[in-house]
């Protein structure tokens, strides 16, 4: 009796425990700066944990906290490809999403408020209550403002929260010799000294981000929230206090210099919980996917197994974790579904080729189905048709001046959006353009001609588009757009298809020493014809993928489609090197060979800032002219390679 198969480990009970010890390290790292503003808030001597710092702690903790569980719920892997700011925007007031979000951080402003009003002096005067002429009570307005001020904080870093795509979890690319360089580290990991490094970073964006909230919770409160917030502080007070019944507002205003200066360092300590959380599980949570120095799986009953799951999971962030282990990869041929080896080929063949059906299905029409009306019986005229004579009413016929102008009416009136200077009579041409140059000067028709004023509205639309915030909203990108062409949409991970080709090459190139069965090399030919395929492709669409005229640069740069590119044309130049002198075997033509070496071919990176002879930088025209420049010598070059 056969026994009972061994059940394959999925990937996600290998790739678990490793988020679980990442968000753990994300978690400590919060809690010792959460820690370090307890310290701040209060006098330094009382640095016991156990006891009022604690406490502190504890509810500054859970502010970070907060904001950790909504990063992973809502965590995502690659870049957004929406055209522009303001359709990114449009989406994000329309999605739940969020809105949870700005629940949240008003939820964690909410619980640091009382902390850092508890942790002041009583000459700071920011008690709720204060008590004039006795026990008369009355409500302080200044932690009021306060509390508004940290509101304000948190709808600020709500919005920079999708402005900046914070839920993106960048994979970079993948580094060689990692372990070389943690040996070469002190007491604390490569990734606590990478979040370590960032965090004076961090903090001063945090100060710049606490005086921009200042000055908007002036506006924002003096206009609008002042009497709101006053109305309802006094109604949650009333039911504790021996608070007048009246709800006036005081006649002074609560913002002195003293009162702005701690609104400052309040707004930079809640900001920098935020920032320090967001930027440790950012970094922490893209840690390469290794136990020891080895991989996830290496302990996994079924390694090869697991990694194949993990392979074909439809999860991103799984399925971009992948290292390769070439021995075993090699040495597996006894599976089910067929080696090892075919199943991570045709894996990552499969993402390659993705690439090359976006580039062949941009531009085409949407397949729609095409239903044909009904034949419908003509409708019967009830009238009689419309006359077809001249507007102008004469005995005879009239010529000349007179009779070209009137003809000109005549067709003006019956087709206003026609032009009537092609149906004028020679005579009536030569009256037009003698009236038209005499009412206008060259430099005006010239200046009114539509060449010059295409330019001019270019010109202004650039200068506009520089505008930050009119830019964030309404740019399109080039870079953008072509990533999106390229890799898809809605979002994009250049990582994936990095990790995809280096894996194809890799173990292309060590097969010649490494494969025992010799299964690998039947698959050579087709690894390097498709890798080709993919370079022309993707750089033919590139120099006809047209600028936005929203675009003020005019340059065509997408460096996350040029990643990818780098590690194709890399991974492809080895394969070739290596198996070249074996192409008649893998029955790869000369001409794919020479194919192949010329797509392997970088082109000249065009330098950061395009300057004149003068050394000065050039103007965005003369930017857009060497452009199109570029892109003429690229179209011919892709020519002449299809000639040849």
């Amino acid at each position: 009796m056969a026994g009972t198969p061994a059940r394959r480990a999925p990937y996600k009970d290998t790739l678990q425990p490793a988020l679980h010890r990442r968000f753990s390290s994300t978690a400590i790292l919060l809690l010792a700066v959460s820690y370090l503003e307890a310290l701040l808030l209060a006098n330094f001597w009382s640095w016991f944990p156990i006891g009022p710092a604690g406490i502190r702690t504890a509810i500054i903790f859970t502010c970070g906290l907060s904001i950790l569980i909504l990063r992973i719920a809502h965590y995502h892997v690659g870049l957004k490809t929406t055209k522009s700011g303001l359709q990114t925007l449009r989406s994000s007031l329309l999605s739940l999403q969020m809105y949870e979000t700005g629940f949240w951080y008003g939820i964690s402003s909410l619980l640091f408020c009382p902390i850092f009003l508890i942790s002041t002096s009583d000459t700071s005067n920011l008690r709720w209550i204060t008590y004039f002429s006795g026990d008369r009570a009355r409500l302080n307005e200044r932690p009021l403002f306060l509390a508004c001020y940290l509101g304000i904080c948190a709808l600020l870093q709500t919005m920079a929260h999708y402005r900046l795509d914070i839920d993106r979890l960048d994979l970079g690319l993948p580094k060689a010799k990692a372990g070389e360089q943690d040996k070469k580290l002190a007491v604390l990991p490569r990734s606590f000294q990478n979040v370590l490094v960032q965090l004076p970073a961090v903090f001063a964006g945090c100060i710049k981000q606490a005086v921009s909230a200042l000055f908007l919770a002036l506006v924002l409160y003096y206009v609008f929230l002042r009497s709101f917030a006053w109305g309802w502080a006094l109604a949650f007070l009333r039911p504790f206090y021996n608070l007048p019944r009246t709800s006036i507002l005081p006649p002074s205003w609560p913002s002195d210099v003293y009162l702005l200066a701690r609104c400052i360092y309040a707004g930079t300590l809640i900001n920098f919980i935020w920032s320090a959380g967001n930027t440790a599980f950012s970094t922490f949570m893209v840690k390469e996917p290794l136990k020891n120095g080895k991989p996830l799986t290496a302990d996994s009953k079924d390694p090869n197994g697991s990694l194949l799951n993990g392979l074909k999971s439809k999860k991103l962030p799984i399925k971009a974790n992948y290292e390769a282990r070439r021995e075993a990869i090699y040495c597996d041929i006894d599976r089910k579904d067929g080696p090892m080896w075919a199943q991570v080929y045709a894996i990552c063949m499969e993402v390659l080729k993705s690439i090359e059906s976006r580039v062949d299905e941009y531009g085409k029409p949407a397949a729609t189905a095409t239903v044909e009306p009904a034949a419908t019986a003509p409708r019967q005229r009830v009238s009689a048709p419309l006359r077809q004579d001249s507007i102008f009413y004469h005995q005879g016929h009239t010529t000349g001046l007179k009779g070209g102008v009137e003809k000109a009416w005549d067709q003006l009136a019956r087709a206003p959006g026609a032009t009537p200077a092609s149906e004028l009579s020679p005579l009536a041409k030569k009256a037009w353009t003698g009236a038209r140059d005499r009412m206008l000067s060259r430099e005006q028709r010239e200046a009114l001609s539509p060449d010059h004023l295409r330019g001019e509205f270019e010109q202004w639309t650039a200068s506009v588009m520089k505008i930050e915030l009119v830019g964030a909203l309404f740019r399109h990108d080039f870079g953008t757009r072509f990533a999106a062409a390229v890799l898809g949409t809605p979002y994009a991970e250049p990582a994936l298809y990095v990790n995809a080709a280096r894996a194809l090459c890799q173990l292309s190139v060590h097969s010649l020493a490494e494969d025992q069965f010799g299964n690998v090399h039947r698959d050579v030919a087709s690894i390097v014809r498709t890798l080709t395929a993919v370079i022309r492709k993707v750089e033919a669409l590139k120099v006809r993928f047209p600028n936005h005229w929203t675009d003020p640069t005019g340059v065509k740069e997408s460096p996350e489609v040029d990643q990818i590119l780098d590690a194709v044309r890399t991974g492809l130049e080895q394969v070739v090197a290596k198996f070249e002198p074996y192409s008649s075997d893998l029955r790869l033509s000369l001409g794919e060979l020479r194919m192949a070496k010329e797509a392997a071919v970088r082109s000249e990176e065009p330098a950061p800032k395009a300057k004149d002879a003068a050394g000065k930088p050039k103007s965005v025209e003369e930017r857009k002219t060497d452009s199109r420049r570029a892109q003429r010598r690229e179209q011919q070059r892709v020519e002449m390679e299809q000639v040849r």
